[in-house]
């Protein structure tokens, strides 16, 4: 286990008749006896240098004032963590006691670059580097240790050494000694229901059969910077998550690593015994990989397909602002169909502050590499919202309090970030998502390829409003998410709101009522806010009390055009195009899973945000839309229970057209008739006739 310990928790309290069918189990995770060198001012550091998280047994770096004493792997669930310490199935924990003292250091990493026989080693190497040279800080050879593959190699030694788990965890990499245990999930004073622990608070018999007044029974921090947590002038007093030594009731025996064992080798230059084994083994040339697509596909190419729309008269410039939810691909694909002399798409800026993470850009250039539009450039934005970080650790993710009204798992962040699993179906760009930085580009530390660098979404903008301002041209923009990228063009030195001709905000909720609700997720106490207001309200504030020409496409509209039966009808009468076929299946399959699953009861959420990009660039007379001026305010004072509403305010709100209403039949009608168009149809339909292409030799 090199996570979260919920899965095999949920298993173990699932199926309490199979934990005699496990014989062990290996955690990565804790800290015991640790002291964390991560954090400390280097020798030597300048006075202005300023200590995180040094010496602490913990290594919570975005949230140490308030818990020095969790790692990260138990504080994701550390109730969780003590059904399995505790479920009397022996444990191997390797904490951050032992991980701490095999840091990577420059020696290592100068042997790891000349010893890459294999594909798995060439991929290792290649990610550990992308770490090193994408870190927050100078400090990586300090802060970076082995932690998950020294634990892998931990156990597949014990393994080794003796099939049946030799009893005293004998192994190659690590000194090993057992300790009486226990993990810390609440903290004192203990039986007082302050509503921040689920196991207890408004019951009258307790979760898991956990003891009234116990030790599990006391406040259970809420946020990385939960206030109860926080002592002034002091180190956190929170303790959720630490592995704690005690010899107390509540304390079982775990056979703990404790420290790194040097290399039998005294002159070599990998100083830990783990390090040689690790090369070792990747670079070994049985069970090594086979294929990689240079040599799996005889012609295999890189082709960058790009359209020549010779004399053409292009139509309005449009920079679409997507958050890579489902419902931003297939506005994607809608706005790719639309003729380029009504609609030019200047550049694609991507906000993973929404639905999904960072590399599901690659998504966004699989998709325009199936249409032939391999000349959008597509820049990535923050992956911090405005004004949520840290004000003391302002490198850290402390402030994402927002993005947990989106699902983590099932119809959240690991869908989208796959788009269901149908993105694997989309042909392969050569472009690809890269954390390789650039000295050019700001970056602390260079890379062998910084033209490979991902641009950013300030780049591609700052790009395009010199192309267009030299052509008299003013931009069009249609934000998809979270309002980050637009919020950050707003408040930058070289922003021009000449330049922009008009923004579509798809987004907000003007409630009409006590019982008309907004769409936040995970049951989360604010009603009447919208999802993408709501994940950067304060970027929301900054946007709508700008100067800009908005047109609101709100929930009250979205809702009306979130029929997917509807939808499905209309696509399979157009005609099967590569792209209507590609949505008909990814929409069949959000419908599927909402009928299937209640964590799935969201989906319909995606089929709102297609409006923006209809109402945009369909045909006015056909899908006749309502709109109304509306004076609004965003809300953004820092409370989660209203940060991200959208009220009327007749003094000082900002004047914005709303979309009231829009034809439903002719919205799905135009949307699918779009989608069946031949012309700008996919240029590559699918990853399946790529691989004809390089299985073929070429003409």
């Amino acid at each position: 286990m090199i996570g979260s310990p919920t899965n095999i928790a949920i298993f173990l309290m699932n199926n309490p008749h199979l934990r005699k069918n496990i014989e062990h189990i290996y955690i990565m995770g804790g800290g015991v006896r640790s002291r964390n060198p991560a954090g400390c001012c280097p020798l030597n550091a300048t006075v202005s240098c300023q200590p995180k998280q040094c010496g602490d047994p913990g290594n919570l770096f975005s949230s140490y004032e308030s818990n020095p004493y969790a790692e990260f792997n138990i504080f994701a669930d550390p109730l969780f963590c003590f059904q399995v310490i505790h479920s009397g199935i022996p444990v191997t924990l390797v904490p951050l006691d032992a991980t701490n003292t095999i840091p990577t250091d420059p020696e290592f990493f100068e042997v790891f670059e000349q010893k890459q026989a294999t594909y798995e080693a060439q991929y290792c190497y290649k990610s550990l580097k992308m770490a090193r040279d994408t870190w927050l800080d100078n400090q990586f050879y300090s802060s970076y240790y082995m932690w998950d593959s020294f634990t892998s190699g931990v156990a597949a030694s014990i393994m080794l050494q003796n099939p049946h788990n030799s009893k005293n965890g004998e192994n190659q990499f690590s000194e090993m000694e057992y300790i009486n245990i226990t993990v810390v999930t609440s903290n004192q004073p203990y039986g007082i229901n302050d509503g921040s622990n689920p196991a207890f608070d408004g019951r009258r018999v307790p979760k898991f059969g956990l003891e009234k007044g116990g030790i599990h029974s006391g406040h259970v921090q809420t946020s990385p910077r939960d206030p109860f947590c926080i002592v002034k002038n002091g180190k956190g007093k929170c303790q959720d998550g630490y592995t704690k030594e005690t010899a107390g009731p509540d304390s079982v025996q775990v056979l703990v690593a404790t420290r790194a064992k040097a290399s039998a080798e005294p002159n070599s230059q990998l100083k830990k015994a783990f390090f040689k084994s690790f090369l070792d083994v990747l670079n070994h040339p049985h069970q090594s990989g086979k294929f990689n697509f240079t040599n799996q596909f005889p012609y295999y190419r890189e082709v960058l397909h790009k359209p020549d729309f010779g004399t053409k008269r292009l139509g309005k410039p449009v920079v679409f602002d997507m958050d890579m939810s489902p419902g931003d691909f297939l506005s994607l694909l809608y706005l790719l169909k639309v003729p380029v002399e009504v609609i030019n798409i200047k550049a694609i800026i991507v906000s993973p502050t929404g639905w999904a993470n960072a590399a599901t850009i690659d998504v966004v250039y699989d998709l325009l590499h199936m249409m032939g539009r391999d000349d959008i450039p597509v820049g990535l934005g923050e992956v911090i919202g405005t004004n949520q970080s840290n004000p003391k650790f302002p490198d850290s993710v402390g402030g994402c309090k927002y993005s947990k009204a989106i699902p983590q798992g099932s119809g959240g962040f690991l869908d989208s970030d796959t788009l269901y699993g149908l993105a694997r179906d989309l042909p392969r760009s050569p472009r690809r998502y890269t954390a390789e930085n650039s000295v050019a580009f700001g970056a602390p530390r260079d890379t062998d390829h910084p033209k490979l660098r991902q641009p950013r979404a300030n780049e591609v903008w700052e790009s395009v409003m010199k192309s267009l301002e030299s052509a008299g041209s003013k931009i069009t923009l249609l934000t998809n998410g979270p309002l980050t990228n637009l919020a950050k063009i707003i408040l930058s030195k070289d922003y021009k709101s000449s330049m922009i001709q008009e923004v579509y905000v798809v987004g907000g909720h003007l409630s009409n009522g006590c019982f008309d609700k907004g769409n936040l997720l995970n049951k989360h106490p604010n009603d009447y806010a919208e999802m993408n207001m709501f994940l950067d309200p304060f970027a929301a504030k900054t946007v709508f009390e700008s100067s800009l020409n908005i047109t609101l496409i709100p929930l009250e509209a979205q809702r009306e055009v979130s029929s997917f039966s509807k939808l499905v009808q209309k696509l399979r009468l157009t005609n099967n195009t590569p792209e209507a076929l590609f949505t008909n299946r990814l929409i069949s399959m959000l419908n599927r899973l909402q009928h299937i699953h209640n964590r799935y009861q969201h989906m319909d959420i995606f089929l709102g945000e297609i409006l923006g990009a209809v109402v945009l660039a369909g045909d006015h007379s056909v899908v006749k839309p309502v709109l109304q001026v509306k004076p609004i305010k965003v809300l953004a004072g820092g409370d989660e229970s209203t940060d991200g509403q959208i009220v009327i305010d007749e003094k000082q709100g900002k004047s914005v057209r709303a979309l009231k209403s829009i034809d439903p039949d002719a919205y799905y009608e135009a949307f699918a008739n779009q989608l069946g168009e031949k012309e700008q149809s996919a240029v590559i339909g699918s990853f399946e006739e790529q691989k004809r292409i390089w299985n073929t030799p070429p003409k």
